[in-house]
This record gives structure tokens, sequence and C-alpha cells, in this order.
């Protein structure tokens, strides 16, 4: 059974928010929603993704479809907060499945020509066609009445996105992790630790309540259940990588160090050139077949 949690809203202006755990992933899936109207928004959901056998499956959309369904939520836009390197994204299905919006940053269409030239396949991705919108930062749109306010956080990527949403919530995607655990990842292709410092400090002048809720979370030793939701205070104080007023340099430093330390995620060369696409697989070839192209020797493993 998939973990999940909902963290209710605090009154009008404020969503309700119900996390959905992928346990093989580490990725958190929300589905966001306006008490006042009933209507919702899903927020980086889940195509699962078997790397052994590179078979797909639809389990985790579905079931957060059979939720909203159940809870009377009318599902108005279908939304990632950056090309995932470490699961599937079901944009694609969920968009066929309702007849809705998807939407991503505005700046995947500069991480899709960089991927383009890793994967050596210069006419394959073409967000502003597989997206019904590309936000910029800044960029307002609706939930019911709820407004919601884009802001631009890269770093993880150079197009990641946080969606605020109402008076008090915002999805911060690999940006912050939970207090205990510190921030996300910055080596990937386009991103930078520094960046990453300037969007992090950019959420922490959010209001001291605002609910925040992130990409990933695996547990700790300590803390052996997922948990994904903190506030703007607490992680100004808390922070393993950041609280307490951590200057840049220190931070930088502590990041890329970490950093060094980490493999690529095992299904990253498969799926994000899916997710330049929102998910879709590459078109099929003459036996009806879809192919995925993985390029060799372009990441070689750093050994100390």
């Amino acid at each position: 059974m998939t973990l999940t949690k909902t963290s209710p809203s605090r009154g009008k202006g404020s969503a309700e928010v119900t996390g959905f755990y992928d346990e093989p992933t580490g990725s958190i899936q929300y589905l966001v929603s306006d008490p006042q109207t009933g209507r919702g928004a899903v927020i980086d959901v889940v195509m699962g993704f078997d790397p052994a056998h590179a078979v797909t499956d639809t389990e985790a959309a579905d079931a957060i479809l059979d939720h909203a369904d159940k809870a009377g939520i009318t599902i108005d836009w279908i939304l990632d907060t950056h090309p995932h390197a470490d699961h599937l994204m079901a944009s694609a299905h969920l968009k066929q499945t309702l007849g809705v919006r998807n939407a991503i940053g505005e700046k995947v269409v500069e991480i899709a020509e960089l991927w383009r030239d890793l994967y050596h396949l210069p006419g394959a991705f073409d967000p502003s066609r597989d997206f019904d919108r590309l936000f910029a930062h800044g960029d307002t749109f609706e939930i019911g009445s709820l407004r919601v306010r884009v802001m631009l956080t890269p770093g993880h990527t150079l197009g990641s996105i946080t969606y605020v949403v109402g008076s008090d919530a915002a999805f911060v995607n690999d940006t912050f992790m939970q207090p205990d655990v510190g921030t996300s990842r910055a080596d990937f292709p386009g991103g930078s630790a520094a960046t990453l410092y300037d969007s992090l400090q950019s959420i922490l002048a959010l209001g001291d309540d605002t609910r925040l809720f992130v990409g990933h979370d695996y547990g700790t030793d300590e803390r052996e259940q997922p948990a994904w939701e903190s506030t703007v205070a607490e992680q100004r104080r808390d922070n393993a990588h950041i609280g307490g007023g951590v200057a840049l340099e220190a931070y930088v430093e502590r990041r890329e160090s970490r950093d060094r330390t980490l493999g690529l995620p095992d299904r990253m060369l498969h799926v994000l050139q899916m997710n330049l696409r929102a998910g879709l697989a590459p078109a099929p070839e003459d036996d009806g077949h879809s192919y995925l192209k993985i390029p060799l020797n372009r990441f070689p493993k750093e050994t100390s």
C-alpha cells in the first residue's frame, strides 16, 4: 500500500495537500486542492519504470486519480517542477487520461538543448509541443480560488521551479530536503551549488509558517519513516546544510563535497529522454516498438 499523508487546509485561501510516497524512487507526488471549490492539481506524479526490464506502469498515477475521485476533487492541472532524473514523469499519461493542461518551467527548453547534445539526438525534444504551458518566473494561475505563483528556483537543474499555492504552501522540488537531511544535489548537467544556495534563500524569504513540500525523502538511520512537510521557520533554524545562517562559501564546499560521493540515479539516462517529452516514449520504429538511446562513456564514474 502506498504511504500517504494529508496536510489539511488551514482555512480560506489555504490548500489541502496529500502526499503520495513512491518507495522505489523516494519521490513524493502531490494532490493539492482548494476545499472551497473542489478543484485541484497534481504535482510531480510518477510513472512506474523498472530499469532492469525497461517496463513502465501507471500504478502510482492511477492510485492518485482514484484518491481524487473518491474525495470529489476535479483535477485541472498536471504540474511538474523540473525534468526529473530519478523517475519517469506521468504527465503525458495523465494528460491523455484527463484531457487537462500539463505544465513545467520554461527553462526546460534550455535543458532540452543541453541533453540533445548529450544524447546526440538533434531534433528529439520540443517542450513547447509536449507541454501546454511553460511557466516563467512570476507567472500566476489558479487552482479553484487559490492563486498559484511560480518561482524559478534553479540549482538542482537550471530550470527547476517552485509552486507557491494559496496563502501557505510551497512545492519546492529538489531544493530543500527534510531539515534533518539538508538539501538536494546540484551536480547534474546545468546544476550549480551556488545557484541552489540563492534558490534556498529565496524560499526562506517566504512567510515563516509556509508549509514546504519537498520532492524526495529516503528516511534516515534515526527516522525510518519518510516525511515531506516542514515549514520555512523549521528549515531556517534546523536544516542540516544551511540552517542557522550558513554562508554561501561554506554551503558550496559542503554541497560539492557531498555530490562528489554520489553516483548517477539508476534511471537517469533512461527517463530523461522521455521526461523531456513530458514522459512520452520515443516514436515507435518500423517494428512497432519504442527504443531508448543510452550514451556510453559520457558520465564516467569518479574514483578517489
